[in-house]
């Protein structure tokens, strides 16, 4: 039985097809017969009850500079789709928490990808905090003092925003470094959300993996190695990907953080590791997948549509 899949993500024009990951889960869609209707997140809407959108019908080719076909704009009743991929990018802001908001009220009827309470349950630089003797030291606050303290018991640490993403404002600090009162400044001007403080992990100079999860287990993973200088290893920032291996301790963090993926019905996330160390559970619209089977590793599209297909009784 074809599935009538709605994808909720930023514009598919300005899409790379070599590298994106939203465009290889749907390929891998339209590949097993599924028809495809997609939207970006300012066309949907609440109205007495029910969730519309205002979308087009798609059809992919992996071609680049001409990957995708649209038919004319039409508005839909959510709640008539199979799937709901919730899959446009950061930042974690209030646009966004609306947005699952709306898909809760059709979630699981329509199964959406993921779980959108869950979603806005899980933001993915807090919900790792709850899994105890799995982060390295980890402060969130929006107090200067305690952060001077925490820097004082720790040397060098990285400074983030709390609901960014993509590595977007992330810098490390030595221990003696003067711009930690600017930097707090910023942050202060930018907005009234915490930062969050971690102590400095020198592995990420060997890379930062990302996992793959697919209903809470490991489909595999991929290294990105930092730009010459950097810090920040995220692909969208200069980092370049290449094959790894799932280490004793990645499959050990998979197995802790697992069972609370699959009870949240959070079916396709991406997990940080550097070193030991998980830094990030990654919920929102985790990347790597086409890279990951670029390398010879499992694909990880395949185990999602999997796992969906049985869900939805295909």
């Amino acid at each position: 039985m074809a599935l009538k899949v709605a994808i909720q993500m930023d514009p598919i024009e300005g899409i790379n097809i070599d590298t994106d990951t939203t465009f290889f889960l749907m390929l891998e869609a339209q590949t097993r017969g599924h028809a495809l209707w997609v939207y970006t997140p300012d066309r949907i809407a609440l109205e007495d009850g029910r969730v519309l959108a205002r979308g087009r019908a798609l059809n992919l080719r992996a071609v680049k500079g001409d990957h995708h076909r649209v038919g004319q704009f039409e508005t839909r009743d959510l709640s008539e789709m199979d799937v709901v991929l919730m899959r446009q990018d950061p930042p974690f802001d209030m646009a966004y928490i609306t947005a699952t908001h709306f898909l809760e009220t059709i979630h699981p009827r329509t199964l959406v990808v993921n779980n959108p309470a869950e979603v806005r349950n899980a933001p993915e630089k807090l919900f790792g905090t709850g899994f105890p003797g799995v982060q390295p030291p980890t402060l969130i606050t929006s107090d200067p003092e305690a952060i001077y303290d925490f820097r004082a018991r720790h040397g060098d640490m990285v400074l983030k925003p709390l609901y960014g993403g993509g590595g977007s404002g992330v810098v490390r600090l030595k221990a003696d470094d003067p711009n930690l009162d600017a930097l707090l400044e910023l942050h202060t001007m930018i907005g009234r959300e915490p930062v969050i403080a971690q102590k400095f992990i020198p592995a990420v100079s060997k890379g930062d993996k990302r996992v793959l999860l697919v209903d809470g287990e490991p489909v595999g993973a991929i290294n990105r190695i930092p730009a010459e200088g950097q810090v920040r290893s995220n692909l969208a920032r200069g980092g370049r990907a290449e094959a790894v291996e799932l280490t004793p301790r990645d499959l050990e963090l998979c197995a802790i953080i697992g069972p609370e993926l699959k009870r949240r019905g959070l079916l396709f996330v991406g997990i940080d590791v550097i070193g030991d160390f998980l830094t990030e559970i990654n919920v929102t619209s985790p990347t790597g997948a086409q890279q990951l089977s670029r390398f010879g590793g499992a694909n990880a599209a395949v185990a999602l549509w999997d796992r969906i297909e049985a869900i939805r009784g295909v």
